[in-house]
C-alpha cells in the first residue's frame, strides 16, 4: 500500500499594489475617523484613499473590521515607537517623553472611544496588540523609575489616560490643528511625572486593569 504524497500548496502573496491600496485605505480611514468619528461613510474613505468601494470591501468586509484594523495598526506603531525608545538607551525619562509625543501624533484620544463602542473589545487581534503596547510602556516606565527619574506613585494606566485625554482636540478647535496645544500640555504633564514628586497624588496608581473595570467597580 502506497502512502499518498502530500500536495504542496502554493502560498499566494498579496501583490505590491494590493498592499499599497490596503495601506492607503488604513491611512485615509484613520484620518477620517479622527475628523468625523467611526460613522463616516465608507465610500468617503474610499474616495480619500483614491480607490474604489469594491477595493475597500475586498480588504475589509464590514465597518467593524476596518475600525479594528485601524486601531490595531495604531497600536502596532505605538509598540514600534516604544521599542525604538528602549533600544536607543540614554536618559530613560527622555525616552519616555519621546514615546509619549510620538503616540500623541497618532491622536489616540479620538480613536480609543471607538474600541468600546464599535466592535468587540476582546477580539484576539486587539488583545494581542494591546498587551504588547502595555508591556512595552510598562518597561519604559520601570526603567525611568529605577533610575530615580519617574515618581513612584504612577502606573501605566495613569500615563495612558493622560495621553488619551490630552491628544483629544480641544473643543472649538480644528481637529488637525490642535497639535500645538497637545504637545504643550503633554509636556506639562510629563514634567509632573518627574521625581522627586512635589506633592502626593490622591488615590493609588492606575493600572491597565483598572481601566477595563466597569465604573461601579472603581468607587
Amino acid at each position: 500500500m502506497q502512502t499518498a504524497t502530500p500536495v504542496q500548496r502554493k502560498v499566494t502573496r498579496p501583490r505590491a499594489d494590493a498592499l499599497r491600496n490596503r495601506e492607503r485605505i488604513l491611512i485615509a480611514a484613520q484620518e477620517m475617523f479622527v475628523e468625523h468619528g467611526p460613522d463616516v461613510p465608507l465610500d468617503e474613505v474610499a474616495r480619500r484613499a483614491g480607490v474604489g468601494n469594491a477595493t475597500v470591501y475586498r480588504n475589509f468586509p464590514d465597518r467593524d473590521a476596518l475600525v479594528r484594523e485601524v486601531v490595531c495598526s495604531v497600536m502596532d506603531r505605538m509598540a514600534g515607537a516604544a521599542e525604538v525608545a528602549l533600544a536607543r538607551g540614554g536618559d530613560p525619562f527622555a525616552a519616555l517623553e519621546r514615546f509619549v509625543h510620538v503616540v500623541a501624533d497618532e491622536r489616540i484620544g479620538a480613536l480609543c472611544p471607538m474600541v468600546s463602542t464599535t466592535f468587540d473589545q476582546h477580539h484576539p487581534d486587539l488583545e494581542a496588540a494591546r498587551e504588547r503596547v502595555e508591556g512595552l510602556v510598562g518597561e519604559l516606565m520601570d526603567r525611568a523609575r529605577t533610575a530615580g527619574l519617574l515618581r513612584g506613585d504612577v502606573g501605566v494606566g495613569d500615563l495612558m489616560v493622560a495621553v488619551t485625554q490630552l491628544s483629544r482636540p480641544p473643543a472649538g478647535t480644528r481637529c488637525l490643528g490642535g497639535d500645538r496645544f497637545t504637545h504643550r500640555h503633554l509636556q506639562l504633564f510629563l514634567d509632573g511625572l518627574r521625581a522627586p514628586a512635589r506633592s502626593a497624588l490622591p488615590g493609588t496608581a492606575i493600572t491597565v486593569e483598572d481601566l477595563r473595570r466597569p465604573c461601579d467597580q472603581l468607587r
